[in-house]
């Protein structure tokens, strides 16, 4: 099967060119094909930009064991829609992958389940994600030994959840563990993110060992990156990009997190550190919970919002509003995740990479609502925000994944394959 993309201004590794793009099968086949070149379909695209798929290297689609919440199936058509082709999953499900034998069964459910690529971290339990605070589940690791260990006998890349246990403990016992969604930003607070990131960071440097720091939520952390010295690299959420502290009163629960929300200094931090380099990365860590369970009252609500059919948008927005450029959001959402993880073929727009692409309309302007989405919780924090540049064509592995609103249920992604840094490819298995 080939189809023969016409017309769109195409996001290629060298900037922007209208140009043609070839798709045969699974792959690209060509850029700027021979006008004569052969094909079954042509998608005429004059007016849309044609991207490389997004890819979310942090993600909770709570399958085992907490699938009320979500499960990969329609995570999956979240991503679809949003313009997500392929995603890495956390371990914190229940049971936590943390044995081959577990990380076995997630990849055959998420086989039969997912409409996009698919990979799976394995978890650290004193033996690769590390929780160095609390967060979901019973993954936390902040013994100095363990995390030697970790960082001294492992080769894959390492990521973590960075807060302080003992300053996040010492915070609640000193508000009393809060009484308000206000104090959660008080007790997470900056100085636990900051001891975090200070302690592994020397983890890796004195190892020399890959490692990523993920959903970096101070601006304070984004100056610790500065030494980075190549091995690190580190990301950010989109919460933490358009949410602070002042909207607790408007919007309550939907945005307590995990690391908390900070304050608007930091969102502006956050943007220049993404700008200047010092954050490669912009994922989700879409952490859905029912929309019941989300308006408990303080302090039982739990952490985590659902992202991934909105961040593309949200960025091509921030594109819109001169916040940054296209090139800078196709760079943090896909090529450099692809780059940080070393996955195999994806993240460009070049010949013979994975047709994994989206086309965007960066003129159509569209609302967020919460009976509008494919997420199982169906509720969103950005409900009400209109947005400018929006989806409206994803492909999977050549195969269309969302044409126009409507999601195609019998597309089935792969799991994706990851180059080893010795050289070979290995999978997850």
């Amino acid at each position: 099967m080939r189809t023969l993309i016409t017309g769109a201004i195409c996001v290629l590794p060298d900037g922007l060119s209208r140009t043609n793009v070839l798709i045969e099968d699974s792959k690209i086949l060509d850029v700027d094909p021979a006008v004569t070149a052969v094909c079954d379909e042509v998608v005429r695209a004059d007016g849309l930009h044609l991207l490389p798929g997004v890819i979310d290297d942090q993600v909770h689609f709570r399958e085992p064991g907490l699938t009320h919440k979500e499960d990969l199936h329609t995570a999956t058509r979240a991503c679809a829609k949003g313009g997500v082709t392929s995603f890495l999953e956390m371990p914190n499900t229940n049971p936590a992958t943390t044995t081959c034998e577990r990380l076995a069964e997630k990849l055959a459910l998420a086989a039969g389940k997912c409409l996009v690529n698919f990979g799976f971290y394995i978890g650290a339990t004193p033996g690769i994600k590390i929780f160095i605070g609390s967060s979901t589940g019973d993954l936390l690791v902040d013994d100095q030994s363990a995390l030697e260990r970790i960082f001294a006998e492992t080769t894959l890349p390492i990521c973590a959840h960075c807060e302080d246990e003992a300053t996040v403990r010492a915070n609640r016992e000193a508000l009393g563990g809060g009484k308000s969604y206000a104090d959660y930003s008080r007790i997470r607070d900056e100085q636990a993110a900051v001891v975090a990131v200070r302690r592994t960071l020397d983890l890796a440097l004195r190892h020399r060992h890959r490692f990523h720091v993920l959903h970096v939520s101070t601006g304070a952390e984004t100056e610790l990156l500065r030494d980075a010295h190549g091995l690190i690299t580190a990301e950010a959420c989109p919460h933490h990009l358009f949410f602070n502290v002042d909207d607790y009163e408007r919007l309550g629960s939907l945005v307590q997190m995990n690391p908390s929300i900070k304050t608007a200094k930091d969102n502006t931090a956050l943007w220049a550190a993404l700008r200047d380099g010092r954050l490669q990365v912009v994922a989700t860590d879409h952490a859905p919970h029912t929309l019941e369970e989300k308006q408990q009252p303080y302090p039982k609500s739990p952490s985590g919002l659902p992202a991934v059919e909105n961040s593309l948008a949200l960025m091509l927005d921030s594109a819109h509003r001169g916040i940054c450029t296209l090139e800078q959001v196709v760079q943090w959402m896909c090529d450099a995740p692809a780059r940080v993880w070393d996955l195999v073929g994806k993240g460009r727009i070049t010949p013979g990479y994975d047709a994994d692409l989206v086309l965007v309309d960066l003129a159509r302007f569209q609302t967020i609502r919460h009976s509008e989405q494919e997420t199982k919780c169906r509720w969103s924090p950005w409900d009400g925000t209109t947005l400018t540049g929006w989806p409206v064509r994803t492909w999977v592995l050549g195969q269309t994944v969302f044409l126009n609103g409507r999601i195609n249920d019998a597309v089935r992604g792969e799991e994706i394959l990851f180059e080893h840094e010795r050289g070979g490819y290995w999978k997850t298995t």
